[in-house]
């Protein structure tokens, strides 16, 4: 089983980057051969800083290893290293409908927060296509709101396999975990940086990260009250970090009564703390370590490339392209 997944290097990793991507292709890692890159190309539809991105892809390299990435079991790149996921790309749009870039929500929700359209935008979802198929990738693990994009990139599949052969290429399966699908802000829309209710996973100092809890919003039930832990953020938070016995004992305590949503949040607080300090320590080592990081990025590109080649000799023979 190949598994492929890719994140945007879009800035400071959150919460939600790491329980809707990273921790289950770190888990995934252990069940079959894994494939997980920086999608840098895609960030240019967003980014527009060149430091900046720089700066964001080596940051995304060291957080994605201090989390628990090994590249002894993972091939670990940037997307930009493999230049044949973009040849494939417009090999794909060529068979692509209009209408499957049409539907997807994604890019009619980024419209309407104020994105300017760009043809890159738009096709967003044939890059992403290109990314997995090139890979012949049978599992594809993705948050609740990436379903869609995975569902196109099945259906383009489907539709290049019809005219060129069937099998042509791999139809790859989603991998979405229910209970983590969507990992809620402080806010309690959907954790993003589009609405500046994150929790980074790697915040600056324990002060910073105990001041983002405590904006968590919640009603105005007095301390005394009892209060109900279904819908709380505070208690959907902390089940992704907490034993079910834990959560258990704080949802009891929520219907009991008597202790203010303060204390809850500092609970919360000091077990979001603890859960990342073993990768806040390793952090801090490969920071101190550039060149391995550096290492195992290239390592992995070559790795990749040559695995690409494989796939594009079949596509390009398939279609007509070269000898």
């Amino acid at each position: 089983m190949r598994i492929l997944s890719g994140i945007q290097p879009s800035g400071r990793l959150h919460i939600g980057n790491y329980f809707g991507m990273m921790e289950p292709s770190i888990g995934l890692q252990n069940e079959g051969e894994a494939f997980y890159f920086i999608a840098d190309y895609h960030a240019l539809t967003s980014i527009h800083d060149p430091q900046g991105l720089r700066e964001n892809v080596q940051d995304l390299a060291i957080d994605f290893l201090a989390c628990g990435l090994d590249p002894e079991k993972a091939t670990f790149w940037r997307q930009s290293d493999v230049p044949e996921v973009t040849e494939l790309a417009w090999i794909l749009s060529c068979v692509t409908p209009m209408g499957f870039l049409e539907r997807c929500v994604s890019y009619k929700d980024k419209i309407a927060q104020g994105v300017t359209p760009s043809h890159g935008l738009f096709a967003y979802p044939v890059l992403q296509a290109a990314d997995i198929l090139i890979f012949d990738s049978n599992v594809v693990p993705v948050g609740k709101d990436q379903k869609q994009h995975l569902e196109v990139t099945r259906d383009i599949a489907g539709k290049f396999n019809d005219r060129y052969g069937d099998e042509l290429l791999v139809v790859p399966e989603p991998r979405i975990r229910d209970e983590t699908a969507t990992v809620p802000g402080l806010d309690g829309q959907k954790m993003s940086k589009s609405y500046n209710n994150t929790i980074d996973i790697f915040e600056d100092t324990e002060k910073k990260l105990r001041k983002k809890i405590m904006k968590i919003v919640t009603d105005s039930t007095p301390v005394e009250a009892p209060k109900n832990p279904h819908g709380s953020y505070i208690v959907q938070l902390y089940s992704l970090f907490a034993s079910e016995a834990e959560v258990d004992e704080m949802k009891v305590s929520f219907q009991a009564g008597g202790q203010g949503y303060g204390h809850y949040k500092q609970t919360l607080f000091e077990k979001i703390r603890d859960y990342f300090a073993p990768m806040r320590e390793r952090r801090a080592q490969l920071i101190a370590d550039p060149d391995y990081v550096n290492g195992v990025l290239e390592e992995g590109a070559k790795k990749s490339r040559a695995q690409a080649a494989k796939v594009m000799d079949r596509v390009r023979a398939a279609v007509g392209i070269g000898k």
